[in-house]
């Protein structure tokens, strides 16, 4: 027996950065009309979707902390994110961000937390609230400090360094599997 909502083996994710990996870094970026696909970006994740994996964004969002935007111009712009990409019959399966920022103004975000790139917050939430297998998924970033979250979580880490993405994700995968 198994409660409802649970598999009989755990997910497998690929976790994105956004700014910079899934979208040309604009910063502080909260617009859909500023918002521009990295070559490749939509096609990874067509690709994730049929290949059985759950895809995660996993973003620090400290505009939010820093009074540029609230919390609902960061669900807009996710929604809308989800409205394109259906359009490719792709999506993503769930979007975690960082609004926290220790020199931000706004109080209720200004402060050091857990979920903040390196930490690993917000791949643990994720990792427990899809059942994910850490061991069977990797986060795919810019930043060395996506690649230090990734290893704090226990999942592979990997420096998108430009180009394709879909060409970045599948030799990572490919690598992953020999």
């Amino acid at each position: 027996y198994r409660p409802a909502g649970t598999s009989p083996m755990p997910n497998k994710a690929i976790f994105f950065d956004r700014d910079g990996t899934l979208n040309v870094d604009v910063h502080y970026l909260h617009n859909p009309e500023q918002f521009v696909w990295v070559d490749g970006a939509i096609d990874t994740i067509c690709w994730a979707n049929t290949h059985g994996y759950l895809v995660i964004v996993v973003t620090n969002q400290s505009g939010i902390a820093r009074g540029y935007y609230d919390e609902a111009a960061v669900q807009r712009l996710h929604d809308w994110m989800n409205a394109e990409l259906a359009k490719h019959g792709a999506h993503i399966d769930a979007f975690y961000y960082c609004p926290h920022h220790t020199e931000g103004i706004v109080p209720a975000y200004t402060k050091a937390c857990a979920c903040r790139k390196p930490a690993p917050g917000m791949l643990l939430r994720a990792i427990a609230e899809y059942d994910i297998d850490p061991a069977a998924s990797l986060l795919i970033g810019d930043g060395e400090h996506d690649v230090a979250a990734a290893a704090n979580a226990g999942v592979k880490g990997v420096l998108y360094p430009g180009g394709n993405l879909c060409d970045c994700v599948r030799d990572a995968v490919k690598t992953e599997q020999q």
